[in-house]
């Protein structure tokens, strides 16, 4: 969405890129590496952080910051009142109670696919797969369903001049070879990933549509690689395929 430079509020803006330059790499910052991810100088980048620490979302030893569980307030209250979660919650606690496999949700959020809800009753097998979790979206089966759906001039503008970072030796890295992967999803309309995001780790996704044929989240599937690949396409892809049929009239 864009605004009238008038309405953009700058402090704000700065703000946020101060508290999402928090992530699993940098747990705790100071105000030069805060600085630094946000894009900010460093006297921005301190009175930033000492004002979310006054208004608890950060805390602090006088030197470094991290966050504090306050955070949690944006995600609980998104989980409570987005539509999306709310309605593919039974269906994949059905999933999962069905196969004794872990279903997700996901949502494509800039180069990452983030996890908006998951089943509770099945065992958690890939690291990080908890709600809100942002995942690379170039190796994970979600993420790759979500960039087939864009319009190929808005994928072209997402790939060009991006590092596909290597996870696992699996990882698909050159980009051109990707684009043909991406080409793939687009063909078959799901994707199977097989180790790209974490060693041992399986995942199968289709995408969730509405009923204007627009692709809202992924669907998808988490097994061990002790699974054959080939299972996952016969067996657990008609359970995503009718799932997401079921789904299309709520979303």
């Amino acid at each position: 969405m864009s605004i009238a430079k008038a309405d953009y509020i700058e402090g704000m803006a700065k703000g946020m890129a101060v508290l999402e330059s928090f992530d699993t790499e940098r747990q705790r910052l100071n105000a030069t590496l805060a600085a630094q991810r946000a894009g900010i100088t460093r006297a921005a980048a301190r009175r930033h952080l000492l004002t979310l620490a006054h208004l608890g979302y950060l805390e602090t030893d006088g030197s470094y910051f991290w966050l504090a569980p306050k955070v949690l307030r944006f995600s609980g209250s998104y989980l409570a009142s987005a539509r999306l979660p709310r309605v593919v919650q039974p269906t994949l606690d059905r999933l999962a109670a069905q196969t004794g496999e872990s279903f997700s949700a996901v949502v494509l959020e800039g180069d990452a696919a983030v996890i908006v809800a998951r089943s509770g009753a099945a065992r958690m097998l890939a690291y990080g797969m908890h709600l809100g979790a942002r995942l690379p979206a170039h190796a994970t089966s979600t993420g790759r369903v979500l960039l087939a759906a864009k319009a190929r001039s808005e994928f072209n503008a997402w790939l060009k001049g991006r590092e596909l970072p290597r996870l696992t030796a699996r990882t698909t890295v050159d980009a051109a070879r990707f684009r043909e992967l991406i080409e793939a999803v687009r063909q078959r309309d799901y994707c199977l990933s097989s180790e790209e995001h974490e060693l041992g780790v399986l995942a199968l996704a289709v995408p969730l549509r509405n009923m204007q044929g627009q692709t809202v989240a992924a669907l998808n599937v988490v097994t061990t690689a002790q699974r054959p690949p080939r299972s996952l396409e016969t067996v657990l892809l008609p359970l995503l395929l009718e799932a997401a049929r079921e789904l299309r009239a709520l979303l």
